[in-house]
């Protein structure tokens, strides 16, 4: 039923928008500052990113692969090209939200995020990203993406990334999108295992081959979690594998294939035997393009087959995906977007909602809402989500800034 209702939409979605009408990081302002150039040759808004920002990030940060050393001090030393500054950039995310699920309240989440990024290249063919939540929802949020980037390994298309990074990033990049409301599916974790789409520590290698792109990441399958008492950042001697095959069929409309499989060992308490869950996921991913319309689509099924890691429990099987159209009006400083969520489990166990039940059998949302550029690094937003599980709705309205 799942699968039934997301085709469902995904297909009038495509039908209704035709009758209206790569890689790697965030490209951050220090860019901007580098070259010279408005955050608009990069994005389209703020902080979606376009083809050439794409094919920017995938040269390591530079506007052509071979580009020569620039804004470097001379140190007279060849095996050392060292930038003059540290290109450093800040992002401040601040919004009102209405809650009215019964009994309405408010909300000042000003601000709500707030980072810290940097990025750049280290040598020929060399480069690094990462950025520091300085405040995340209250908090010290700490590292979330921070890897190294080799490109074009012995002169092939072939770019490898080592750090921590979102396994989901081949597909959609959940940094980049412009909606309050998250990509559920890529979010939900089952019971008390640890693994998702999100954020975990491994290896990213990607290589354009076929008229395709080729992606094969290996990762600790615990995701960005601190260190245990014996300092290992991976918490059970298995890792987890994730691939992804991506091709352009035309101008106008890109597919994707995705596969995960993986283990994770855990116990419900101390004096509890080691039990196993073995996770595997397969699922796909399209973008349509026609005129300023943008349509997103992704589809996973996944199972667990012990997620709260008891010896004789059932197997877990989850379905879900979104849809998502954005609407890009060339030359207007606004823009249109809706993202529908659905993640169904036979177990009660999604763990997938910021607030609301922390396990739940059933997960779907529909929102829709309108932006405006005011400045090419301001954008305003007002999206309204319906919850229709808690029968909740959410209003919000913000700013995303960087500078």
């Amino acid at each position: 039923m799942a699968i039934a209702r997301l085709v469902i939409v995904g297909v009038v979605g495509v039908l209704l928008c035709v009758d209206a009408s790569t890689s790697g990081a965030e490209e951050i302002p220090a860019f901007a500052r580098r070259y010279g150039l408005s955050c608009n040759a990069c994005h389209n808004p703020i902080p979606k990113v376009n083809a050439f920002g794409e094919s920017f990030a995938g040269n390591g940060f530079r506007l052509v692969a071979n580009e020569p050393a620039r804004d470097t001090i001379d140190t007279g030393d060849r095996l050392l090209e060292l930038p003059r500054n540290v290109p450093l950039a800040v992002r401040l995310d601040a919004y009102i939200q209405a809650y009215n699920n019964g009994r309405s309240a408010s909300d000042f989440k000003t601000p709500y995020n707030l980072k810290i990024l940097s990025g750049g290249p280290i040598a020929k063919d060399l480069s690094y990203y990462f950025y520091f939540f300085l405040f995340e929802r209250g908090e010290v949020g700490g590292i979330e993406d921070a890897f190294l980037h080799f490109n074009d390994i012995a002169g092939a298309p072939v770019d490898i990334a080592v750090g921590q990074f979102q396994i989901s990033d081949p597909m959609f990049k959940r940094e980049l999108r412009l909606e309050f409301e998250d990509y559920a599916i890529y979010r939900t974790r089952i019971g008390l295992q640890p693994a998702d789409l999100t954020y975990d520590r491994g290896i990213m290698v990607s290589a354009d081959a076929l008229g395709a792109t080729f992606t094969g990441e290996i990762v600790n399958g615990n995701g960005k979690g601190a260190a245990g008492e014996d300092r290992r950042l991976d918490n059970d001697p298995l890792k987890s594998v994730f691939g992804h095959v991506s091709r352009d069929v035309s101008g106008a409309l890109r597919l994707g294939v995705m596969g995960y499989w993986g283990k994770q060992e855990g116990q419900v308490t101390e004096d509890d035997p080691l039990v196993r869950n073995t996770v595997w996921m397969v699922g796909g991913d399209a973008t349509l393009t026609v005129g300023p319309v943008e349509i997103n689509g992704q589809y996973i099924h996944r199972e667990d087959s012990a997620p709260t890691f008891g010896p004789d429990e059932e197997r877990s099987k989850t379905d879900g995906g979104f849809v998502e159209v954005l609407l890009l009006p060339p030359g207007s400083r606004w823009y249109g977007l809706a993202l529908y969520n659905l993640v169904e489990s036979n177990s009660g166990l999604l763990d997938v909602r910021l607030g609301g039940p922390s396990q739940t059998s059933r997960y779907q949302s529909l929102t829709a809402g309108v932006g405006h550029i005011l400045r090419r690094n301001f954008r305003l937003l007002g999206e309204f989500t319906w919850d229709t599980e808690l029968t909740e709705g959410r209003w919000t309205i913000g700013a995303v800034t960087a500078f």
